[in-house]
This record gives C-alpha cells, structure tokens and sequence, in this order.
C-alpha cells in the first residue's frame, strides 16, 4: 500500500522487482486513491437510490415490542384477548418477503414498489401534493395513497405487532397463514409465456409446507385462515387451463377460512371484507376529525360517478351511467374517468369527486364489487347501487343485509332493467328523497366508517372502537368458537340469516327510521362528545358455517401433492 504522499520515506523494492524499478510518485498513489474513493462513494450513493424504491423491512415489518418467547408483544389483556390468541406462521420468505422484495416484477404495467411501503398503506398523502386539497391538515396525517390489492400486506403487519399475537401454538385459538398469494398470482396473470403451472406453484409449495405443521395436520385447517388479496375468482381455476390459480379449490383449503375482498357467497369459507382505501386513521380522535369534516361539507353535486365505459363489455352498464350523468347536467352530476391508470394513479381525484357528491352510483365491477364503493363511503356520500352482490349480500360481517327489498338506510337500490330501458332515471329517484332523509342515509353512511377502513396503529383505533380488522378477526375467532363447540347443522346458516335490527328498507316511500347509533364504532352523536357507557351493539356479526371437518392422515395430504407435482 503506498505511503502517504507526506511521507518523506522511500518504499523499498519488492523482492524480485528490477533494481532501477522506477517508484510511483506520491502524486499518482494521490490521483488513484481519490479515483477510488470517489468510485465508492458513487457506488454507495447508486445502491441508495435504488434501495429508495424498494419497501425496505423498516417500513414493511412493524417495529419490535416488548418481546417475550410467548408474546412478542407484550404480556397479554385477558380482557382484550378473551376471544382467544393468534398464532402467525413464519412462512419461508418466498412465500411473503421475497414477493415485496420483486415488487418491480409484480405487475405488468407500473411499478408496485411505492404501494408496499408503509406495510402496505403506500406513499403518505402528506407527500403527495394532489392529496393536499382533498383532505384537511388535520387529517391529512391518516391518508395515504394506497392500491387496492395490499389487504395481505396490511393484515400480515398488523397481526404481527398484534396485542393478542401469541408464539406458542399450544396457546392460540387461530392460525394465520401470511402467504401474499395474491401478489404472487397477479405476476403471473397476463404474462404472454406464462402458464397455469406458473400459477399454481407457489400455492402447491405452500400447501405442501402447511400440510407438515402440527396445528394444520391437528386440525385439517378448521382454525386455520388466510387473505386473498384479489377477489375470489383469480384463485378458483378448475381444470388445467383458464383463468387465474387453483389455490382455493385445492382439498387442503378445504376447511380454512379465507378473508377476501370480494367472497364467493356459495362458499361459506369466504368472507368478504372491506377492499382497503386510502384512509388508515391512528386513533379515534383521527377518525371523529375525519367524521366532522366530511359531515359538514358543503356538496355542490348531487350525484357522482368514477369509472370508464368498457367498449369491450356487451350491453356495458358503465355507459348507461356515464349517460345518466350527461343528461343530468353538469349543476347535478359529475363523472371522473378512470381510463387506464388515472385513479389508480391520483386516488385524490376519486376522493374529491365523492366529497363534493351526496351520492355517488356504484355499478358492479369486471367482477361484482370494487373498491369505490368504499371510497364513496369513506368520503361520506351515499352510495347507489344496481347490483344485490355488490355490497348487500358480499360484506355481511361489516354492512346492513337483509332479504330482497330490505336493506339498511344506507344506500339506495334502483333497478338496472328500468334505469336501462328508461323507465326510472337516476336523478329522478335521487331527486326524490327529502333532505331530512338525504341526510340520515349520510349520517349513517359516517358512523360505519371506522368498520371498513384499516388502522394505522399496531393496536388499532382504541376506546373500543373497532375497525375493519377487529371485525374480521373477532368473526373469525368467533366462528372458531362455535366450531369447537359443534353447534347443530340447523344453527349453522345463522350468518346468513337476516338481522331485523339492522335490516331498513331503502326506496322511494319508506319512511323507516334509521338504525340507533352505536357509539362505541363513531356514531354521530359520538363524533362531537365522547362515548358514555357500553351501547348494545348489533349483533355478533361471526359467521358459524364452516364445513365439518374431514380428519386427514399426514399419508393421505402428502399422497396429495404427490399426485399434483
């Protein structure tokens, strides 16, 4: 190595080196030192940047607790855990971290990097100036811009730092199973090469990983459950070719129960669970700010619509809407166009629509739900649907249901047969209802919010406000608790049955009175004073189907997989 360039010493010669070697100048040692240092300093500020796009584990794993062998978390709140415990699996890291890791491959047409930072919320509104004039600065803190396929990125890290997380499986009551299938699954659905193999292997190598952990092979997966990040239909191929993974229909997911955005509803191992939105409230307080400001706002429209037409649908209801606008005039209806990326993109541009709109129409998506019903009622603007599938009978653990024609005063059902051949319109029947009643339907629109949106905080919003997290897992701990207790087959439709309490019909001459508030989840006489005393609330909302439960050999899973490698 050479010398300083201070030094006044000469180097001696190398052994073996010519006597008259000439000697590299200080000057030179000095000029190839500094090019040296300036290539590391380059290559460290290159891997920087890059590593920038990347959700690194700071902001993808939830930061350690109080951790102890049994409860990573903290010691437990018997009260709070009653229901039972949960116990995470620690999947190998192809099945979850290295999926975020190739967040770059994951989706064909832009990068899915910016959306799993945060644990999956995505960039924070706070830095994106389009968010800054939808949202107050109050709340601006809670918003982020987040993509609607993140539910198993948001729940893995939510259960992670979880109060009743437990390590022991001797312990928990429930098993849940982080596999990001649905990441997984969307790399590989419009790949030109790609092929139903493609699709299936990650599922096939988890199952098979599943099958030899002594919970599963205990149980056969009756306390075991899981998120589906895609709606239902992407992991419910059968045969060897079409569309999506065979994943769900596979013998052992039989018994586990699965939290997806949008359910099958023949299938009670599906649940339906609120798509995630852009608003993820820390605390109550978040949520009663965000409450007062969307029900004070002035709203210039009457209706409002976010979408495209689909040119390649026959008979496609978006254009009917689309029309519907347009004859309604520019004083009573606005329209956003969501060609391509643009809301996915600017998610502010969806959220100012709805704030400014009373109601907004929610046709079904290319499947039966989407995302912008929850928009809709997050930004506190009723929402108008044509379609029974796409809220009334999907999300039973989280909104009003009830038979055909009974649903809550929440929302406005109108006949897509007589909107189409013009023997309603939709201004009309909107125009129809009185203010008072407009503004019940907001009312309770708001008050639900908390249960359909996903808490910033490890330990969701408190003060017994529960979110759509606690929901799902309070359902799902719930249906646990009566599978063991082996309720009749008679009991078993009870989820499916509907709840007079919360059943309100919605049309044109009713006059039903809304729903009392339930204050420990923001109602409205709660936004502007604090909860006093336990409210009945409605109700518990956990389904108890679950199929009985077919004993398996560890033989008999592995001859299974056997068959299928």
């Amino acid at each position: 190595m050479p010398n300083s360039p201070t030094s006044p010493a000469k180097p001696p010669s190398q052994p073996g080196s010519p006597p008259n070697a000439a000697t590299p100048s200080p000057v030179s040692a000095l000029l190839r030192g500094t090019a040296l240092l300036l290539a590391f300093i380059l290559l460290q500020l290159v891997l920087f940047v890059s590593l920038l796009g990347f959700p690194d584990g700071s902001r993808f794993l939830p930061a350690p607790g109080r951790r102890t062998t049994t409860f990573p978390n903290g010691a437990v709140d018997a009260a709070a855990c009653a229901a039972g415990l949960v116990y995470v699996y620690d999947l190998p890291p192809e099945f979850n971290h290295d999926l975020v890791d190739d967040c770059e491959s994951l989706w064909p047409w832009y990068s899915f990097c910016p959306y799993l930072t945060h644990g999956g919320f995505g960039e924070a509104a706070a830095t994106l100036p389009v968010f800054h004039n939808a949202t107050r600065n109050v709340s601006l803190h809670s918003w982020h811009n987040t993509d609607q396929f993140q539910l198993e990125v948001i729940v893995h890290r939510r259960l992670l730092s979880h109060r009743c997380r437990t390590t022991d499986p001797s312990l928990a009551t429930a098993f849940y199973v982080p596999f990001y299938v649905g990441l997984d699954v969307g790399s590989h659905l419009w790949g030109e090469n790609s092929t139903a193999a493609d699709r299936d292997r990650a599922g096939l190598r988890l199952l098979r990983w599943l099958s030899n952990q002594t919970p599963f092979r205990n149980s056969g997966g009756w306390d075991h459950f899981i998120t589906l990040g895609r709606i239902t239909w992407d992991f419910r191929r059968y045969g060897d070719d079409g569309w999506g993974t065979n994943f769900v229909v596979l013998p052992e997911m039989a018994n586990v129960s699965r939290l997806a955005i949008e359910a099958d509803g023949t299938d009670p191992m599906d649940v339906g669970v609120p798509y995630p939105t852009g608003f993820h409230p820390r605390s109550t307080a978040d949520v009663r700010a965000w409450q007062r400001h969307v029900l004070s706002r002035e709203r210039s429209k009457l209706f409002g619509f976010a979408g495209a037409p689909r040119s390649g649908f026959r008979d496609d209801f978006r254009g009917v809407l689309l029309e519907e606008c347009e004859d309604a005039g520019s004083d009573h209806c606005r329209a956003v166009d969501c060609r391509g990326t643009r809301c996915t993109d600017n998610g502010a541009a969806v959220l100012e629509l709805f704030l400014d709109s009373r109601f907004c129409l929610q046709p079904r998506g290319d499947s039966f739900t989407r995302r912008s019903l929850f928009d809709c009622m997050v930004a506190g603007a009723v929402p108008v649907l044509f379609w029974r599938r796409t809220a009334y009978e999907q999300y039973r653990w989280y909104l009003p249901r009830g038979p055909v024609g009974d649903m809550g005063e929440w929302s406005v059902f109108i006949d897509r047969k007589a909107l189409r051949v013009g023997n309603v319109s939709v201004r009309g029947v909107l125009e129809g209802f009185s203010e008072r009643r407009v503004r019940r339907m907001q009312e309770r629109v708001v008050e639900m919010i908390p249960r359909i949106v996903y808490a910033s905080s490890p330990d969701g919003l408190g003060d017994g406000m529960e979110d759509a997290l606690d929901v799902a897992l309070g359902g799902v701990l719930e249906r646990f608790r009566r599978r063991r207790g082996s309720i009749p087959r008679e009991d078993v439709l009870a989820e499916y049955r509907p709840d007079p309490s919360l059943a309100r019909r919605v049309d044109v001459n009713s006059t039903a009175a809304p729903r009392p508030s339930d204050s420990q989840n923001g109602s409205v006489a709660a936004i502007s004073r604090a909860a006093g005393g336990k409210n009945q609330g409605p109700p518990d909302p956990a389904s108890t189907h679950m199929k009985t439960v077919i004993s398996e050999s560890s033989a008999s899973i592995n001859k299974t997989f056997e068959q299928k490698s």
